[in-house]
């Protein structure tokens, strides 16, 4: 593609009205001219290019042809979703995607009226699509309802649910698959295109109708021989045979980058007014357009800025480790030495660190696809076999597989280790990725140990603990980002399951810190400290179960007791003050604080903003003691 930029259509464009009486050869330039912006847009501000890049001409063909947003467009995920926002009045807002008070990087209902509904993870929009083709029906109403899901999100049970759901219903609803890795279709041409625009024509459905109306009228076994023989001659031709069973009307598949294939079908889907479900089978290529997202679709699914003409991206200057590459590191220690140490990721093998270990024990490796909750019961049943397996999953992916993680592996007190990665606030992807219900959905349950690295050393000793822990499940939850540059150990050590430590000694004000606040703690300390108030820090390290001893020594040996987590009110600060008051350690003169991210939905920004934003750093914490004190000193009152 041309790195030069000149889009003439493109700005002609303020909404998807403006392209519907665009010639077929206008939209083919139009096309190139939104990959142009979307390639410069990314490349300034990071974001998800590949996806994108694959849905340029599946985008434009939709806005073209249906009446947006009239017609509802549903985009599963959200992660391909730029060219979207750019057709639909967002464009001269784009650089400001993924910034603090920017547009979202995925779909929001509240950002636009073209956005019927949010996403963020994935395989909800066929179950939303169908939702909102009842309530159409309800209504009266004939508008389309069109969700696009691509062949990850289709590994999700959620997807075949919807699906099945659908296939049982009669209303008119329209799916289509963006297929860009799985290949469960034949070569992609000009005959497959053919046999698509006639499948989805209106006289050809009409005729399949008839026929099928005919076959009634004769013998049972004659009429259904008829109509197994067009419905699997169909099949054996488009691969439509599974759709076909679930109850979908199949199309497909058509060159999704070919908009003379595309568009006659989705006109003939527009005109076709008959009843149930259809699925479009649309092949493309993640980065399609643009020679090193083609090259390398992984690494340039979620993209730091680049440059323009080449693609190289910015690197991390941080000399210290991430998280996630610690806890890789850690577990491939322990597996070295522990035959029984396996690792299961859900799609996400490079996000959590698992790619690393698989390279070094690809036979205890094992990526179930976006599927948490088989995910975790998958896990169960390797440990009922004496196995350790390690589930490395992001906290807000992990809520996914929480009924399982409670019927498959709490209650029968398995040993599975759950490495819960992109803990606490996440950065530009904001809300949906945002790790901060995990301490209290994870506290609540029995019998599990939960614990949190305050640094990157610390994570390497709890993750040789869950390895060591046998009779029972458990949890190490830790940030996303980079660690704060302490030593590391070769190996971790084995902790002492419910004892957190002293890191600084005071006497007037102590904060009990769990888990990626510590720095800021430290620094709180060190400034109260200046203003004669001699602080102790503390280390909880473990969530569950709590160290009450080092509790009681705190409550009853300090005028003001602060607790600070990077996670929901509900999680580790509530179980403290819950043994506090059965202790009866809240019966005397201590003053006690609970610092938390506030009970709203943090939006995507810069995570040191966000943390701001959100009242838990050093300011902060300062803020919460003073007044907790009566301090006369002018402080910023906690917007919780």
């Amino acid at each position: 593609m041309s790195d030069s930029h000149n889009t003439p259509l493109l700005d002609k464009v303020l909404k998807p009205a403006d392209i519907r009486d665009f010639s077929a050869k206008q939209l083919v330039q139009l096309a190139e001219e939104l990959r142009q912006e979307t390639v410069r847009v990314v490349s300034i501000t990071g974001g998800h290019l590949g996806a994108s890049l694959g849905v340029i001409e599946l985008a434009v063909a939709l806005h073209h042809v249906f009446d947006t947003p009239t017609d509802r467009l549903i985009w599963d995920v959200g992660h391909q979703c730029y060219p979207h926002k750019i057709l639909t009045g967002r464009r001269g807002k784009m650089l400001s995607l993924r910034q603090g008070g920017g547009l979202s990087g995925f779909t929001k209902r509240s950002e636009s009226e073209y956005d019927p509904f949010g996403a963020g993870h994935s395989s909800t929009s066929i179950s939303a699509a169908l939702g909102m083709s009842v309530a159409r029906d309800l209504m009266g109403k004939d508008n389309n309802v069109i969700a696009v899901i691509g062949d990850g999100s289709m590994s999700a049970g959620m997807a075949y649910e919807a699906m099945n759901n659908s296939g049982s219903m009669d209303s008119r609803l329209i799916v289509i698959l963006n297929d860009n890795d799985m290949s469960i279709a034949p070569p992609v041409g000009a005959m497959s295109a053919y046999l698509s625009r006639l499948i989805s024509s209106k006289s050809y459905r009409s005729i399949r109708h008839f026929a099928k109306e005919m076959s009634k009228k004769f013998p049972r076994p004659i009429g259904e021989a008829a109509r197994r023989a067009e419905e699997y001659a169909r099949g054996m031709v488009t691969g439509g045979t599974l759709f076909e069973e679930l109850g979908f009307f199949y199309v497909g598949p058509v060159d999704g980058h070919n908009l003379e294939h595309l568009l006659p079908v989705l006109k003939n889907l527009r005109e076709e007014k008959g009843t149930g479900p259809v699925l479009l089978h649309v092949v493309t290529q993640k980065g399609h357009g643009y020679g090193p997202a083609e090259l390398s679709p992984d690494k340039y699914h979620g993209v730091s800025k680049f440059d323009l003409v080449t693609g190289e991206m910015e690197t991390n200057t941080s000399n210290t480790p991430s998280y996630t590459k610690v806890f890789a590191k850690a577990l491939i220690a322990e597996a070295l030495v522990d035959e029984k140490i396996t690792a299961i990721t859900a799609a996400m093998p490079s996000g959590t660190g698992i790619d690393d270990f698989g390279k070094s024990f690809p036979e205890r490796t094992f990526d179930v696809g976006i599927a948490e909750q088989h995910a975790v019961t998958f896990a169960a049943g390797i440990a009922t076999e004496g196995y350790k397996p390690f589930v490395a999953i992001y906290s807000t992916f992990l809520q996914r597989g929480y009924d399982q993680l409670i019927h498959d592996v709490v209650l029968q007190n398995l040993p599975v280790r759950f490495a819960i990665d992109r803990a606490g606030l996440v950065g530009a992807d904001g809300a949906t990725h945002a790790g901060a219900y995990d301490l209290a959905y994870l506290c609540c349950l029995p019998n599990i140990v939960v614990m949190a690295p305050s640094d990157e050393a610390e994570l390497m000793h709890m993750t040789a603990t869950a390895a060591a822990i046998d009779d029972g499940p458990s949890a190490v939850r830790y940030p996303r980002g980079n660690g704060t540059g302490v030593e590391m150990p070769e190996k971790g050590e084995i902790l002492k399951i419910g004892k957190g430590r002293i890191i600084r000694k005071g006497s007037s004000i102590a904060i009990l810190s769990l888990g990626g606040r510590m720095q800021e703690s430290l620094k709180a300390a060190d400034e109260l400290a200046v203003m004669g108030y001699s602080t102790t820090v503390a280390d909880a390290r473990f969530a569950k179960p709590l160290d009450e001893n080092l509790i009681r020594r705190l409550a009853t040996s300090h005028d003001l007791l602060i607790t600070i987590e990077e996670g929901s009110p509900g999680g580790f600060g509530a179980h403290v003050i819950s043994f506090m008051s059965g202790a009866g350690l809240l019966d005397g003169n201590l003053k006690m604080r609970v610092m938390t991210l506030p009970d709203k939905l943090m939006p995507h920004g810069a995570p040191d903003k966000q943390y701001e934003d959100a009242r838990l750093n050093a300011p902060a914490i300062i803020d919460v003691a003073l007044m907790a004190l009566g301090s006369e000193r002018k402080v910023a009152r906690a917007q919780h």
